[in-house]
């Protein structure tokens, strides 16, 4: 892979072990995928956050670093509320131990916004045909999809090494020959709300790590894309799709060699599939919430108290920005945590079914949480928490 002058001075370590040690990872990533060069990145978003996935060894690795990042960078959700940990039932050695976390990535220069959703609080950090190095699968796919930059799903590593450097190797996604619509998807069906997650969820195991092309009847709103986007991104390994008409178009001379059908009796059966009317505590907010959720939430919830638990997940600025919404929200008793989410937290482990109205969450409760999932519309998951179902 060519390297600049400036590059391969950081390779050789004239600016310091840290930098080279980033260096090498980049240029290693690189070697792998064939990328020529490497390219500047316009911002970052880092995983390997939570103390629940990344565990003592990757303290200890995030805190030997030195230096500052050279772009803007943000988090991915951490293992609890970093405020109200308590609330969530998280104390003792986690809690300092993720703690320590968030503060060796502040040391690094690090924005302490623990969310999935940086777009939704960041208006200038990512623009169409800016190339980023982000690493969480929903963040990802509505990056390359929705506002038409341009990304690889990095590991927290290589994200954090892009971080330091300014840069990423040029590979995938980056470039137009691999951003070409493998699959069309034709849905014969009106869809709206989660069931665009429910979409998602079924397409992302038909399509792997393709790249769909949606003909749709309806006409989705940016909240139904982000759940599409994330429910195939963990039901498969989806980075980037398109919505014809909606989202920014494929590269010219563009025709998928596959075709899948998708009609209302598919939809329903995920719903069907996977009740929640047993759950033990529902969460919403996988993605994070934006203000409109968070309206809408607080709307549903108007006048009644929950019977289950509920947690409402966002990013911390949002919340901030909607105290009103997130104080109508929690005099029904529900809770609404920033900084996490009900996937990479420790405090999910405790319910033995989680109720959700994403297809994001139907797909890595299980694993990641071993905890069983129920999915239903937003409505339903109110219902269920009141005690209306």
């Amino acid at each position: 892979m060519y390297l600049s002058r400036e590059e391969e001075a950081i390779y050789q370590g004239e600016k310091g072990e840290t930098l080279r040690r980033m260096m090498e990872i980049l240029v290693a990533l690189g070697d792998i995928y064939g990328a020529l060069r490497l390219v500047p990145v316009r911002s970052v978003q880092i995983a390997g956050v939570s103390y629940k996935n990344i565990g003592q060894a990757g303290l200890e690795w995030i805190s030997d670093l030195s230096g500052k990042v050279v772009v803007p960078s943000i988090l991915n959700p951490a293992g609890m509320d970093l405020l109200r940990c308590k609330e969530m039932g998280i104390t003792g050695d986690f809690s300092s131990k993720q703690q320590e976390t968030i503060e060796a990535y502040r040391k690094l220069g690090v924005t302490i916004d623990c969310t999935c959703t940086p777009y939704q609080i960041y208006d200038d950090i990512a623009g169409p045909g800016d190339h980023l190095a982000w690493s969480e699968s929903s963040a990802v796919s509505y990056a390359n999809s929705v506002i038409g930059a341009r990304t690889n799903r990095e590991g927290g590593p290589s994200a954090l090494a892009a971080a330091l450097v300014g840069k990423t190797a040029l590979y995938g996604y980056h470039l137009d020959e691999f951003r070409r619509p493998t699959h069309s998807v034709t849905v014969e069906a009106e869809i709206h709300g989660s069931d665009y997650g429910a979409l998602g969820f079924l397409v992302g195991r038909i399509v792997k790590d393709g790249v769909p092309l949606f003909i749709l009847k309806a006409m989705p709103a940016r909240g139904d894309l982000k759940a599409l986007g994330a429910a195939m991104a963990a039901s498969g390994s989806v980075a980037l799709y398109y919505v014809k008409d909606v989202t920014p178009e494929p590269p010219e001379a563009s025709v998928p060699e596959e075709h899948i059908h998708i009609d209302k009796k598919d939809i329903d059966e995920v719903y069907a599939q996977n009740p929640g009317d047993d759950a033990d505590a529902i969460a919403l907010g996988c993605p994070h919430c934006s203000s409109e959720e968070l309206e809408k939430i607080a709307g549903l919830l108007g006048g009644r108290k929950v019977q289950k638990e509920l947690w409402v997940c966002t990013a911390r600025k949002i919340a901030e920005q909607n105290p009103m919404l997130v104080a109508a929200i929690e005099e029904s008793g529900a809770r609404v945590f920033c900084d996490t989410c009900m996937v990479v937290s420790p405090a999910t482990e405790r319910f033995s079914c989680m109720m959700t109205n994403s297809g994001k969450a139907l797909a890595y409760l299980p694993g990641m949480a071993g905890v069983k999932a129920g999915f239903g519309s937003l409505e339903e998951c109110i219902d269920v928490a009141t005690g209306r179902r």
